[in-house]
């Protein structure tokens, strides 16, 4: 049986923002360059890996987000039974990529914690901890940037209009649960 810990154990409300974990969710990072990796990875997930810088893509069951030119996270849009870390999608990504020495495919889901954040100051809150102007970015969906938030690396998906999925190094989550929840208090 697997001993599933969550990162934040609480979910935070306030007049315009909603802060809370969604766990456990399945997450792979996948490597590869080459045309064979592309396609035995698009047939592997029923969906092509996006190949524009800081975009993703998604189906019912599975999100894409672009990393770097051979980098994606792939994560699941449902959340995953937490007695098992067992993901099937892992093993036919290993068995069509990584044993065919196309890619490699690594499994961080215990690494990344996803936060979801919904209203419409997030990207105030966000811009008091961060150098990057998100006056573009929180305009357009279906994007995604790596950025630094209250000197922690991020990752941002743009969900859509006030809604944005936030992940977070497991190590560096609870400062950053923190310093969101002081910096949402004065917004």
């Amino acid at each position: 049986m697997l001993n599933y810990n969550q990162a934040l154990t609480e979910e935070k409300i306030y007049p315009h923002l909603q802060i809370k974990e969604i766990k456990p969710i399945m997450k792979l990072i996948i490597r590869g360059r080459k045309r064979e990796f592309l396609s035995a990875s698009g047939k592997t997930l029923n969906m092509l890996l996006p190949t524009k810088a800081n975009t993703f893509t998604q189906n019912d069951k599975l999100t894409a987000l672009w990393l770097s030119i051979d980098e994606w996270m792939i994560f699941s849009n449902e959340t995953q039974n937490k007695e098992t870390n067992i993901y099937e999608i892992e093993k036919l990504l290993n068995k069509n990529i990584s044993k065919l020495n196309l890619g490699a495919i690594t499994d961080v889901t215990d690494q990344f914690v996803m936060i979801n954040l919904k209203g419409d100051k997030i990207y105030d809150l966000f811009q008091t901890g961060s150098p990057y102007n998100f006056d573009i970015f929180q305009s357009k969906k279906g994007v995604v940037i790596q950025t630094i938030l209250a000197k922690v690396d991020v990752i941002v998906q743009n969900q859509k209009k006030n809604e944005v999925n936030l992940f977070v190094r497991r190590s560096f989550a609870q400062h950053l649960f923190s310093w969101m929840n002081d910096s949402a208090s004065r917004l």
